[in-house]
């Protein structure tokens, strides 16, 4: 199935979230990816404060002055950054900046459940909110969707992912001076590298070496990417390189950048479309 856009289909079995499901879920997710900042809201928990800088994805995607805020809070934390490297971002770069930090917390918070216990969470635009101050995100978990069948599950992966991500994207359009295309390149790129680090972290945390579940969650990114899922535009599209020592390693080159190098000319990231293989070889 290819999202469109709208509701669920009535066919879906949306199951609400008991405390203990989802919830233990995410614990799981937080404590395996120490890069993921979100604090759980318990059902009953009172949202974090607009006056406090919180601001839910339904504020910046209809809100100017909530959206104005968090580019301010993202332009802030990279301007010491920029200076130690001589540079002064431009206002696009932070908000790239910031739509790739929501957007890859995002796809790892949708993805995170489905890869661990096959749960894939429904994260309605009320009851996620960015810190605008500290890019920290705050999340009620809510409904999941469970389906027998793999294909479908995968389907509604990237349902989950567009629906949450489309009104932002909207939003972001002109802050970011990227066009369709390019920002819906951004969600798959993120993605694909959500469920890539996913399994990272799981070999990580396994006892000995081994890199036997990077190598599924890279399998898994390349059957929920395979490219021609409108509106994600590209696949996962991941490659083996081979270094001098014989060992070979995962990586793949994003659809589209994420503008860091602006920030740090000499330290692009290791997908970007600027950094050749003999660099990635070198860092990794």
């Amino acid at each position: 199935m290819i999202f469109t856009g709208g509701p669920l289909p009535a066919a879906v079995p949306v199951v609400p979230s008991p405390a203990n499901v989802l919830d233990a879920d995410y614990r799981r997710l937080l404590d395996l990816c120490p890069v993921l900042r979100v604090r759980l809201l318990a059902a009953d928990e009172t949202a974090p404060d607009r006056a406090d800088g919180w601001y839910s994805a339904d504020e910046l995607a209809s809100d100017p002055d909530a959206l104005a805020q968090a580019l301010a809070g993202e332009a802030a934390r990279i301007a010491p950054v920029a200076a130690a490297h001589g540079t002064a971002p431009r206002p696009h770069v932070a908000a790239s900046r910031l739509l790739h930090h929501y957007l890859w917390s995002l796809c790892a918070l949708i993805a995170g459940p489905w890869w661990l216990t096959r749960r894939v969470p429904s994260i309605d635009g009320a009851n996620l909110w960015l810190h605008a101050p500290t890019g920290d995100l705050a999340l009620r978990p809510g409904a999941y969707v469970t389906l027998p069948g793999e294909d479908e599950l995968r389907a509604e992966l990237r349902a989950a992912v567009v629906a949450h991500a489309e009104p932002l994207l909207a939003a972001f359009a002109t802050p970011t001076r990227r066009g369709t295309r390019a920002l819906w390149g951004m969600v798959t790129d993120d993605l694909a590298s959500a469920i890539w680090y996913l399994g990272k972290r799981l070999d990580a945390c396994a006892p000995g070496p081994g890199s036997a579940q990077e190598d599924a969650a890279v399998a898994a990114a390349t059957a929920v990417l395979p490219g021609r899922t409108d509106p994600l535009p590209g696949a996962a599209d991941f490659r083996p390189l081979r270094g001098e020592d014989g060992r070979t390693h995962h990586t793949r080159t994003r659809l589209g950048c994420c503008l860091y190098y602006a920030i740090e000319p000499d330290r692009a990231c290791i997908t970007c479309p600027r950094t050749g293989d003999e660099e990635r070889l070198r860092r990794l």
